[in-house]
């Protein structure tokens, strides 16, 4: 039984978490008032994981939820005091081998005034509705040759 590598970050409300197991099946979380536990069996070999967290602060389990993808379990922990921050996940100031920052994600929204995305189903929506390359940015004309760049000269031939 091995623990499932994690990552996570903080939110105003919430606290995600990212359990990264591909191929996950039997799936099992449980959410407890300081505590988070997660179990599946994970990838080709059905290996076994095993993690449980003694969190930081409280989390309302009934509005904590999770999904599952073919890479990863995200789980969603409510905040039983939303707005302060967690400066760590757990109880404990130990590091954990298999626990990380999200630093893709993380946001010091202590200093922000704009409203966060506050709850997990506009968030499973945003993570649905990620459209393919129709939805791609212009990418203010980088297809166009007339944008010669100063380092574009002929280079002269080979001897």
């Amino acid at each position: 039984m091995h623990p499932a590598t994690a990552k996570w970050y903080d939110r105003r409300d919430s606290v995600f978490i990212e359990f990264c197991v591909a191929d996950s099946k039997d799936v099992k979380i449980n959410f407890e008032k300081t505590k988070c536990g997660f179990s599946c069996l994970g990838g080709t070999d059905n290996v076994k994981h095993e993690n449980e967290i003694d969190l930081f602060e409280a989390i309302d389990e009934n509005e904590s939820k999770h999904k599952r993808t073919d890479r990863s379990v995200l789980c969603y922990l409510r905040k039983a005091q939303p707005g302060k921050a967690w400066p760590r996940l757990t109880k404990e100031k130990a590091k954990l081998s298999w626990l990380s920052v999200d630093f893709n994600n993380w946001k010091d929204w202590e200093d922000d005034s704009d409203e966060e995305m506050g709850n997990f189903d506009q968030f499973s929506d945003m993570m649905n509705n990620m459209g393919g390359e129709d939805d791609l940015p212009d990418l203010d004309g980088a297809d166009d040759d007339e944008s010669a760049d100063s380092d574009d000269e002929k280079m002269p031939d080979l001897e």
